[in-house]
C-alpha cells in the first residue's frame, strides 16, 4: 500500500517537472523568438569623417564608434566609417549628413562657423572650458539640450563623440615675444580661434588639416596649430616650425562631434539609437585617456629632437582674451541661437571656473612645479 502511494507520488511529481520543463521551453522559445526578430533587423549606414585615415586619434575615434556600435548589436547594425574626401570634404561633413547623402558623420563644430558660430561650443572656443569642464556643462549643466537644437536647424542630431584634450598654441617659424611679433603673421587657425587670431593682427588661415605641411612647404604660412604632440609629430609640424608655443588658448579642450541625420536617426530602432549613444559616450571617455597617455610621451621626444617651448606672453594673451569676448558680445546681440547658448556658457563658466580654483589650481601649482 505504501509502494503503491509512493509510485502515485512520483509519478505526479515526474509529470509536475515535465509540465514546468514544458513551460519553461516554451518561455525560451518565446524569450528567444522575440530576440530573433529583433534581431532580424539590419542596418547598414556610412560614415563620412573630417579626418585622415592617418591621423591615428582622431580616425581612432570614429571607427571606435563604428566597432562598438556592432558589437552592441550583434553584428546587425553596422556602420562604416569613410575617411576625409571618401564621401565629402573635411569640413562639408555637416552639409552631407544634414542632406542625406550620408546617414552619419564625425567632425567638430568650429568648421561650421560661417553657418552658425554657435555650433562652435560644441567643440571648444577661446579660452572656454578644459575637457572636465567641458562635458560638466554638456551632460550636467545643460547644454547637450541647447547644441542639440542648434544642430537640429541643419537636420542632425548631435553627440559629443572624443576629444584631444586641451591642445597646445602651436608650431611657429619664429619666437613670438610680443604682440607685434603677431602682426600680419600668416597662421592656419581655424573656426573662432581663427576669428579672434585676426583681430590680434593674425593672418587666420583655414585649412583642413592634411594641407598643412605642404602649406608650410610652399611658403603660405609661417606658422599653424592643429592637435598636440602626438599628432602634430606624427604630421610632420616639427620639421617646418622650431617653437612650439603653449597654451592652446583658442581651444583649451577640444571635443569631435557624431552628427546623424535626423530622418535617420527617427527610423532607427530605440535599441540601436541607445548603441550609437551609449558607443558615442565610451568614445569621450576613451579618446581623452589615449590622447593623453599619447601627448605626455611624444612632447618629450619633440624636445629630444630640438623643439623649443615658448610661453605665450601676458599680453598676447590679454589681448586675445578680451577680443574672444568682443567677439562673443557681437554674436549674440545678433544671433538668437548663439545667445542662448553663449549665456549658459558664461554663467557655468563663472562657477566653475571658481570651484576649480578653489579645488585644483593650488594643487595643481604645486604639485606640477616639484615635477617628481
Amino acid at each position: 500500500m505504501k509502494r503503491r502511494r509512493l509510485i502515485n507520488h512520483l509519478a505526479i511529481a515526474a509529470a509536475s517537472s515535465a509540465t514546468l520543463a514544458a513551460c519553461r521551453r516554451n518561455q525560451q522559445l518565446l524569450v528567444n523568438t522575440e530576440i530573433g526578430q529583433a534581431e532580424q533587423t539590419q542596418i547598414e549606414w556610412r560614415m563620412a569623417t573630417s579626418w585622415s585615415d592617418k591621423v591615428e586619434t582622431y580616425y581612432q575615434a570614429a571607427t571606435r564608434i563604428c566597432d562598438r556600435v556592432e558589437r552592441l548589436t550583434n553584428g546587425n547594425f553596422k556602420i562604416t566609417p569613410f575617411p576625409a574626401g571618401g564621401i565629402a570634404p573635411a569640413q562639408q561633413i555637416l552639409d552631407a549628413v544634414g542632406e542625406g547623402k550620408v546617414e552619419c558623420g564625425h567632425t567638430e563644430g568650429i568648421y561650421y562657423v560661417a553657418k552658425s558660430p554657435a555650433l562652435s561650443f560644441a567643440t571648444s572656443i577661446p579660452f572656454g572650458f578644459n575637457p572636465s569642464q567641458l562635458m560638466a556643462w554638456i551632460y550636467g549643466g545643460g547644454a547637450l539640450e541647447l547644441l542639440r537644437k542648434a544642430y537640429a536647424d541643419f537636420n542632425v542630431m548631435y553627440f559629443p563623440a572624443g576629444t584631444t584634450g586641451p591642445q597646445m598654441g602651436g608650431w611657429f617659424q619664429q619666437k613670438i615675444g610680443s604682440l607685434a611679433d603677431l602682426k600680419g603673421l600668416k597662421m592656419r587657425i581655424p573656426g573662432i580661434g581663427g576669428e579672434v587670431a585676426k583681430r590680434i593682427g593674425i593672418n587666420a588661415i583655414n585649412l583642413p588639416h592634411a594641407e598643412i605641411p605642404a602649406a608650410f612647404e610652399q611658403g603660405d604660412i609661417d606658422a599653424a596649430e592643429f592637435v598636440g604632440p602626438y599628432e602634430d609629430e606624427k604630421l610632420g609640424l616639427n620639421k617646418f616650425a622650431k617653437f612650439y608655443h603653449y597654451p592652446g588658448w583658442h581651444e583649451p579642450g577640444t571635443n569631435h562631434d557624431l552628427l546623424v541625420n535626423l530622418d535617420a536617426w527617427k527610423k532607427l530602432p530605440k535599441d540601436y539609437q541607445e548603441a550609437l549613444g551609449v558607443a558615442a559616450f565610451e568614445t569621450q571617455i576613451l579618446s581623452q585617456s589615449q590622447c593623453e597617455s599619447l601627448n605626455r610621451q611624444a612632447l618629450q621626444r619633440l624636445l629630444a629632437s630640438g623643439t623649443e617651448l615658448v610661453a605665450f606672453e601676458a599680453e598676447i594673451l590679454k589681448a586675445a582674451k578680451e577680443a574672444a569676448f568682443e567677439l562673443y558680445e557681437e554674436n549674440a546681440s545678433k544671433d538668437a541661437t548663439f545667445k542662448a547658448v553663449y549665456t549658459s556658457w558664461k554663467g557655468f563658466r563663472k562657477t566653475i571656473f571658481f570651484w576649480n580654483r578653489v579645488n585644483e589650481l593650488s594643487y595643481d601649482d604645486f604639485v606640477f612645479a616639484q615635477a617628481h
